[in-house]
């Protein structure tokens, strides 16, 4: 049996939920993945009102549509980074920028973390995405000189934050999945590892697998899921474009999104150098059954367009395994 396709709501907040659970429907899609931001499902209210949660769901069912996985990337991201700044002012509510203190900034944010794991709970969902931030992005490159004793601190402190945050999605019976990404604590393989170990492999701890940030740093997203099979939380379909020229890098020159001579872009599924089948066959293998929840972003694209075809384009590539060998029928009945 095909798995669910939904669609993530994150780019599409300018919308309110009603409208734009009408045009995921229309879209072919069979679900949403909620985006904590925007009016789609916001933590304080669905902890506060006895009728906000009703309104969810209601406006889903309306629509024919089931959600699997609620999202809080935004905040999340601002929990460990090292530097706080008007980028996470950008991003956050008032309430919980404050005052802008770096540190009143990540215990607030901690707190909505585990508020969104009981609003999850009450919302009957077992599943939030989102980044964690990270103590040592900023170390990446290792000038000015920056020792193992540096990282290893910087990991240590990623897990004192965020250990309590997780002991309460545990308590709740959800799991967070973050989706490793350049800016988060874990970005590859290996920096994936590191972080469970850290976090002494924290049962509530796993990923969101999105393959378009594996393809611009050049590792087989097909290896992640083979190196943490029983980790994989939650699957983003989203695609991106490697387009180095000899002139630009892979780090994106500072240029923006969309911009001509970036050496990557993000864009529209099956239009990028992310392999579909070969993740949908290694997604079998390990037997990962929740949704493909598309991420739509492509800067030269009308979204619309891009999010019909999207759909169409996953259904087209989703295919159940074989539940015999193609050889079985050679045998003498």
């Amino acid at each position: 049996m095909a798995r669910p396709v939904t669609l993530f709501t994150g780019q599409w907040a300018d919308l309110t939920l009603d409208v734009m659970a009408e045009k995921a429907k229309s879209f072919g899609y069979d679900g949403l993945e909620l985006a904590c931001w925007g009016d789609h499902f916001e933590v304080d209210k669905a902890l506060s009102d006895d009728g906000y949660l009703k309104t969810r769901q209601d406006i889903l069912e309306k629509h024919g549509l089931q959600c699997f996985a609620i999202s809080t990337h935004l905040v999340g991201q601002c929990v460990a980074d090292a530097i706080i700044d008007e980028r996470h002012k950008a991003i956050l509510p008032p309430h919980l920028w404050g005052d802008g203190d770096p540190d009143g900034v990540r215990q607030r944010c901690a707190e909505e973390l585990k508020n969104t794991a009981r609003a999850a709970a009450a919302f009957g969902k077992s599943v939030v995405n989102g980044f964690t931030g990270s103590p040592v992005w900023h170390m990446l490159y290792p000038f000015p000189p920056t020792s193992q004793e540096m990282i290893d601190r910087g990991y240590a402190e990623f897990a004192a934050r965020w250990t309590p945050i997780l002991d309460v999605f545990e308590q709740e019976g959800v799991r967070f999945a973050l989706e490793c990404h350049p800016a988060e604590i874990a970005y590859d393989i290996y920096t994936a590892g590191r972080t469970l170990d850290a976090l002494k492999g924290h049962k509530a701890f796993g990923f969101n697998f999105d393959p378009s940030h594996f393809v611009h740093q050049l590792f087989d997203p097909v290896e992640f899921i083979l190196s943490y099979p029983d980790r994989i939380f939650h699957v983003h379909v989203k695609d991106s474009k490697v387009k180095l020229s000899g002139r630009n890098s892979i780090l994106g020159s500072h240029l923006g999104f969309g911009h001509v001579h970036r050496g990557w872009d993000f864009v529209s599924p099956g239009h990028g150098d992310v392999d579909l089948e070969g993740i949908v066959r290694a997604l079998n293998r390990v037997n990962y059954q929740g949704p493909l929840s598309v991420e739509w972003e492509d800067s030269g694209m009308d979204r619309e367009h891009g999010a019909r075809e999207a759909c169409e384009f996953v259904r087209k590539n989703d295919f159940t395994p074989s539940a015999v060998a193609f050889d079985a029928a050679f045998a003498e009945s």
